[in-house]
């Protein structure tokens, strides 16, 4: 029996392009054989992103940001993040997005692997960190922040997080799809009513 072919990309062409961001519709073969297209946003540049999930030690509490974000006409409740700049390691990233988004001076303490933000629309790929934040440090004490967007920081004790969410969803607040996940994996019970999410 043959072995079945492996999918792969022909050709991608830029239909419209921004300053930061393009559409392309990519030409592959999927694993009948057949040719098939697919449209899919890019970022300029192939940059990819960090995103930091910040703790402040020694109370634990977590840091997150409710954000305005245009494509969603609204404010997501997300973890801070950011593209990294050229010549900027993914550390480095990190470090600097957390300290204009939120003026916290923190380190990373793990860097993951790249993921994909959202593979059925975006090449976009996101590496997740995780970062400390020393409340005793007196930069730390009365942190300011110099965002361009519209940022404001959220600190939220561990044990409150699954309530803090559905408050903020019920007061209509977007999730974060790696907020949730973030805190479905720390244990937390989420109730659905049929796909409504609360």
């Amino acid at each position: 029996m043959a072995e079945p072919m492996r999918p792969r990309r022909l050709k991608t062409t830029a239909l419209a392009t921004g300053r930061f961001l393009r559409l392309d519709e990519l030409e592959y073969v999927d694993g009948s054989g057949r040719q098939r297209r697919w449209e899919s946003a890019g970022r300029q540049g192939d940059a990819w992103a960090v995103l930091a999930i910040p703790t402040l030690q020694p109370s634990g509490r977590l840091l997150l940001i409710r954000q305005y974000r245009p494509p969603m006409d609204g404010f997501v409740l997300e973890f801070p993040a950011g593209l990294v700049d050229p010549g900027e390691t993914p550390e480095q990233a990190a470090v600097r997005e957390l300290l204009e988004e939120t003026g916290y001076h923190g380190h990373v303490s793990w860097l993951g692997p790249q993921t994909c933000s959202s593979p059925g629309m975006t090449s976009e790929r996101v590496q997740l960190v995780l970062m400390n934040i020393d409340e005793t440090l007196p930069a730390n004490h009365a942190p300011a922040a110099s965002p361009e967007e519209e940022i404001e920081v959220c600190l939220v004790p561990r044990a409150e997080l699954t309530d803090f969410l559905r408050r903020e969803q019920e007061a209509g607040v977007h999730l974060d799809s790696r907020t949730l996940a973030y805190a479905l994996g720390c244990g937390a019970a989420w109730q659905t009513s049929g796909g409504g999410g609360r």
